[in-house]
């Protein structure tokens, strides 16, 4: 693709992004104002679902968009046994923003609507922040360890909002998304932070466990997704709007919800031991799975 057919896609993506975000969430919002408005729970079940539909009709809407990576080829396994009546909790590796868009897409027609656990900032996004509150998603805030220390009164109050957003989620299927890794990949995060992984950020536990516990009886099980972009590891949302994404794999894997997964994260300090070790393994076989994606890329292609 020229630079020039390159510039004029990417002008043409970020004009039509935009635009369907608008278009999408001006009905989420208002939704989301009547339902604070009535009284009847139903009432606000139905408004949820129809919150529901429109974010299945933003998401068609990037499917659309995606046209414009004439070149783009999907590689896709594991995603035959998952269906839309069920209960999941998604974890997966976290490299750039086109992570969102590719699982949105992927999994629109296979998943339950997915509800991201987002960070406290993303609240004032325009229109963003708005129709992710009126879609029931939960906002994290977080607090440093030193913090914590000088206010302890803050200590689980993203058990709290975990919990009330998972019992809004208790009466319709939901897939409930966390990038366990908090944070997009860089090399220079993974230097600064010591990873003791090649292609991965260093996983936080207490997301997961505290989803795990509040409702983890509600969740038919974890769907452990491994996101690859061998072609465009570089830039790969850049590369999506300006229409030059070339290959996306994407490796699912079902794993089974059994009570060692379920426990008080927060005060039981042999569980916490036990999650942070049992995710900690699912990383490291993460890690190395991502490592052979790349190379078996690498050797496909000489």
């Amino acid at each position: 693709m020229s630079k020039l057919l390159a510039a004029i896609t990417l002008i043409v993506s970020v004009v039509l992004t935009i635009a369907v975000t608008v278009i999408c969430s001006v009905p989420i919002i208002a939704a989301g104002v009547s339902k604070l408005l009535l009284p009847f729970a139903a009432a606000r079940r139905a408004i949820s679902r129809f919150c529901d539909f429109i974010m299945y009709c933003w998401c068609e809407g990037l499917a659309l968009l995606l046209h414009l990576n004439p070149g783009l080829q999907w590689d896709v396994e594991g995603i035959q046994k998952l269906n839309k009546k069920s209960w999941y909790l998604l974890i997966g590796n976290h490299h750039s923003w086109a992570d969102i868009v590719v699982l949105c897409v992927l999994f629109r027609k296979h998943l339950p609507m997915n509800k991201y656990f987002l960070k406290q900032e993303l609240a004032w996004v325009p229109f963003i922040g708005l129709a992710c509150w009126a879609l029931d998603m939960p906002f994290m805030r977080r607090y440093s360890k030193g913090y914590l220390l000088k206010h302890p009164e803050r200590r689980g109050r993203d058990i709290d909002t975990t919990r009330r957003a998972c019992e809004m989620f208790r009466f319709r299927p939901t897939t409930i998304v966390n990038f366990v890794e908090g944070s997009r990949f860089t090399e220079e995060k993974r230097l600064r932070l010591g990873s003791p992984f090649q292609h991965l950020l260093p996983p936080k536990a207490a997301g997961i466990a505290m989803a795990m516990s509040v409702s983890g009886l509600q969740f038919d099980k974890i769907v452990n997704v491994t996101l690859c972009y061998p072609q465009n590891d570089a830039r790969p949302f850049y590369d999506m709007l300006s229409g030059r994404l070339r290959r996306v794999m994407v490796r699912v894997e079902l794993i089974p919800v059994t009570d060692s997964l379920r426990g008080d994260y927060l005060n039981d300090k042999d569980f916490k031991r036990r999650f942070q070790h049992w995710l900690n393994a699912l990383w490291h076989a993460k890690d190395m799975q991502l490592a052979r994606l790349t190379s078996q890329y690498k050797k496909a292609g000489q």
